[in-house]
């Protein structure tokens, strides 16, 4: 059985450096095939994301089959995956419920801060800040930029440092964090109980609450590491931890909705795939030309793959540190650790598959000792929206992000052997397209009952 796992170990291990490697600038050459180990075995958590259905590749003006090809790839977005480690993940009541809590503001210390706080749906989500700044009484900024929740579902990690592995633990983090809503699991179990509707709502669809009334047994602030929660016993620790999980995947189940589809680029591929010619005359030319060079001499698509544009990989990009902020970021590093030691995790016991797919993945995640300051690539949907941009909002515009990928001027030694970019070194007009392209990312406008609380936190009837 020993032997079994660590092969198991080595192939996944495999997997992980093999996805890193193919966002190099200048991969190195495949070992002979006599030395090459055995495939990964393929998980619904490992996989890549479905593909679009082959079609023969039509014939559009500029582009060479190659480039086509690789355009199709990108257009439209698969279906939603599924989240085995939430059972409650497209559940209509769990995110309903989740979409109130998203912008009520009790869920803070100071009662000012709610998710929407740093999440502003007029932004993609994001807050337009270089660090996360949730304001009132959470003052001093965070460590890094806020990213989009839009298409967040279709993500492997979360958090620039990859330190969560599903939706639903990533919206746990924030609650708990003293920059930001600085509230405690205990004290949200104590909201849930004694709001009536709040009540209502949670125990519709996750069951009854624990006891709250009994402050002996649950006093009502506290979360691990503070005195009050330290003296409870174990199984009230347990009760409430449950609790706060609950709240977790509702929260996800209400994002796992916000998704942005729809885009210029998307209606420019469907009518490629339709063979519409009058329809694919409609796409801004300059835009088409930065597609051409984005999946071709620009090898952005090396990174931002599939529809969603991301890898769903890390790497270290090299773009200078932002003033202020902290100048050696583990990144990677320190994510790989903290996502193994979440009590949240999707081997933990509160996934609803502690020994599914995702859970098997993260059990042999490897710590890799070159990951050091490497960070997630981001999706590329909405970015004309979403400045600033990089993991410190470092570089302000998308103009400021093609100049530094054109010349890599600053940029900082990499912190690990893997080989870094090669500057693009374009012509103005050609980072202008680049632009103009990047611009056409931006999806149709999500429905408005998505972007504002409900009126109330039960789906009505």
């Amino acid at each position: 059985m020993r032997a079994a796992a660590i092969a198991r170990a080595h192939r996944l291990a495999l997997g992980w450096l093999l996805a890193v490697a193919a966002c190099r600038a200048d991969p190195p050459p495949a070992p002979p095939a006599a030395a090459a180990p055995a495939p990964p075995a393929e998980t619904a958590a490992s996989r890549p994301e479905p593909a679009v259905a082959p079609v023969a590749v039509p014939t559009i003006e500029g582009f060479s089959p190659q480039e086509l090809r690789a355009a199709l790839k990108l257009s439209p977005l698969p279906p939603l995956p599924p989240d085995p480690t939430n059972r409650f993940a497209d559940d209509p009541r769990a995110a309903h419920l989740g979409q109130f809590l998203f912008f009520d503001r009790r869920l803070s210390a100071s009662g000012e801060v709610s998710c929407a706080t740093c999440h502003r749906p007029e932004l993609a989500f994001t807050d337009g800040k270089p660090l996360g700044d949730a304001g009132g009484d959470a003052a001093l900024p965070l460590d890094r930029h806020t990213p989009t929740l839009l298409n967040a579902a279709w993500q492997r990690w979360f958090f620039w440092d990859g330190r969560a592995d599903s939706l639903w633990s990533q919206a746990l983090h924030p609650l708990e964090e003293p920059r930001e809503h600085g509230f405690s699991r205990l004290a949200l179990a104590h909201l849930l109980h004694q709001a009536e509707e709040l009540r209502r709502a949670y125990e519709a669809l996750f069951g009854p609450l624990p006891p709250l009334a009994d402050t002996t047994r649950f006093p009502a602030q506290g979360r691990p590491g503070h005195a009050p929660w330290e003296s409870m016993q174990p199984d009230d620790r347990d009760a409430i931890d449950r609790v706060f999980s609950n709240v977790g995947k509702a929260f996800a189940a209400y994002q796992r909705r916000l998704v942005s589809r729809d885009s210029p680029f998307d209606r420019f591929i469907a009518a490629v795939r339709a063979g519409d010619t009058a329809r694919t005359a409609e796409y801004d030319p300059v835009a088409r030309e930065g597609l051409r060079l984005f999946v071709g001499a620009a090898r952005c698509v090396r990174c931002h793959s599939s529809p969603t544009f991301t890898d769903r990989e890390f790497h270290d990009n090299r773009v200078p540190t932002a003033t202020g902020a902290p100048r050696r970021d583990p990144g990677r590093q320190r994510g790989i650790a903290r996502v193994q030691d979440d009590p949240f995790n999707a081997a933990g016991r509160w996934s609803d598959a502690p020994e599914g797919a995702a859970a098997e993945q993260l059990r042999y995640l490897p710590r890799a000792a070159d990951s050091f300051s490497h960070f997630k690539t981001p999706t590329l949907r909405d970015v004309a929206v979403t400045a600033p941009y990089m993991h410190q909002g470092q570089l302000a515009t998308l103009d400021d992000v093609l100049a530094y990928y054109d010349t890599l001027e600053q940029a900082v030694p990499t912190h690990s052997p893997e080989r870094t970019l090669a500057p693009l070194q374009m012509a103005p007009e050609q980072l202008a397209a680049l632009r103009a392209f990047l611009e056409s990312l931006t999806g149709a406008p999500l429905d408005p009952a998505l972007v504002a609380a409900p009126p109330t936190p039960d789906l009505p009837q």
